[in-house]
């Protein structure tokens, strides 16, 4: 598989799994309607762990830094 996220961009993801996991937990509980929350941080984490984004190889661009 071709590689196209960076660190910084990889790093950004973590956080962004991160914070959307955290969300989704707390609002699941008190609400019970926001399981999508964890979802896309389940992405957020997938893309971030194999460094490849299906979107940017959709638009032929990278963050890696040559």
């Amino acid at each position: 598989m071709i590689k196209n996220i960076g660190n910084t961009d990889r790093i950004i993801r973590y956080a962004l799994g991160v914070i959307l996991l955290v969300a989704g937990v707390a609002l699941q509980i008190t609400t019970g309607r926001f399981w999508w929350l964890a979802l896309i941080s389940a992405v957020s984490f997938i893309t971030a762990s194999i460094r490849t984004c299906p979107i940017y190889l959709a638009l032929k661009t990278s963050t890696i830094r040559s």
